[in-house]
């Protein structure tokens, strides 16, 4: 039996690739991503608030179910979007 530590358990590749997705899609919605088929960027505020919505949806459906580094992904993905659309949608009031 060994002394060493257990090693932490490691996301799931397919939640990760989803969360890293819904991530993404924040920054490109919220004009910190530039759109990859024509190199600019935009806001589009109502796409944002979709994402910003599914990853706490997310969060809430999964309570209890994910493993320590899943729930950190998570956690931290939704509070950065979320941080960053308050942000620009106060700067886009009108948006």
């Amino acid at each position: 039996m060994s002394d060493s530590p257990p090693e932490a358990e490691s996301p799931d590749e397919r939640f990760a690739a989803f969360v890293y997705f819904q991530a993404q899609n924040g920054g490109l919605f919220l004009g910190r991503i530039p759109n990859p088929a024509t190199g600019e960027t935009s806001v589009n505020i109502r796409a944002a608030k979709s994402v910003v919505d599914s990853l706490e949806m997310l969060t809430e459906k999964t309570k209890g179910n994910l493993n320590q580094a899943e729930a950190n992904m998570l956690k931290v993905a939704t509070e950065n979007v979320r941080k960053l659309f308050n942000e620009v949608a106060a700067e886009h009031p009108d948006a």
